[in-house]
């Protein structure tokens, strides 16, 4: 009988499988370090200006990021893994393109709705300059990321078990710290003309897990 992974083990495993599934791509890879730096740099903004964190959280590491996966990562079948686009969606633990499509469309139709509704109802004092308003969006867009974080990790409680969702949120968040020092020679190989990772380590990693099934990833 396989024992159940610890935390951090877990950790591994997700990470490991969302590096050899979801980032083939060189230029995904460079874009999540951008992604990553910036994200880092938000992180230091949270703690004195929330509003500016999330509107460079948003507006620049999530549009690098997303832009990488839905533009740049191929989607056809995953000869290095073996596994189709389909198939890795299904199994996605986290956000998985379909349902970031939901996510998108929410973080663009805040602005708008703000810009329309400026008060909300009457739930916020409505902003009177443009400042006011972007600062509305910045709030607006760290509570979108707050809730979404939660509720996909309350969400894999139920589909999982509490340590499932607790690691993924924990990925999550430290992500962009792993994404930095994990991509940080994806633009030299960019350079060099090489834009698919070869991933011979994953190639390695898929060819031992067919040649004994049981075995831990």
């Amino acid at each position: 009988m396989n024992r159940k992974p610890s935390f951090q083990q877990a950790l591994a495993i997700q990470r490991w499988d969302d590096h050899r599934y979801y980032h083939h791509s060189r230029i995904n890879q460079a874009l999540h370090l951008v992604s990553a730096l910036c994200f880092i740099a938000a992180y230091g903004l949270l703690f004195v200006k929330p509003a500016a964190a999330a509107l460079l959280a948003w507006g620049v590491s999530m549009t690098t990021r997303q832009a990488g996966h839905f533009f740049f990562e191929p989607k056809g079948y995953d000869h290095v893994n073996q596994a189709t686009h389909e198939h890795k969606e299904d199994i996605k633990v986290g956000y998985n393109l379909r349902r970031k499509v939901v996510l998108m469309v929410l973080w663009a139709a805040l602005p708008l709705v703000l810009w329309l509704a400026p008060s909300l109802g009457g739930l916020i004092t409505p902003a009177t300059t443009w400042q006011g308003w972007l600062h509305d969006v910045g709030i607006a867009w760290l509570a979108l990321g707050v809730a979404g974080l939660l509720f996909r990790t309350v969400h894999l409680f139920f589909l999982y078990d509490v340590q499932t969702g607790l690691v993924w949120a924990t990925k999550i968040i430290t992500d962009p710290f792993h994404d930095a020092w994990l991509y940080r020679h994806a633009p030299l190989a960019l350079l060099r003309g090489e834009l698919i990772d070869p991933m011979h380590h994953a190639a390695t990693h898929a060819a031992q897990h067919a040649a004994n099934p049981s075995a831990q990833r």
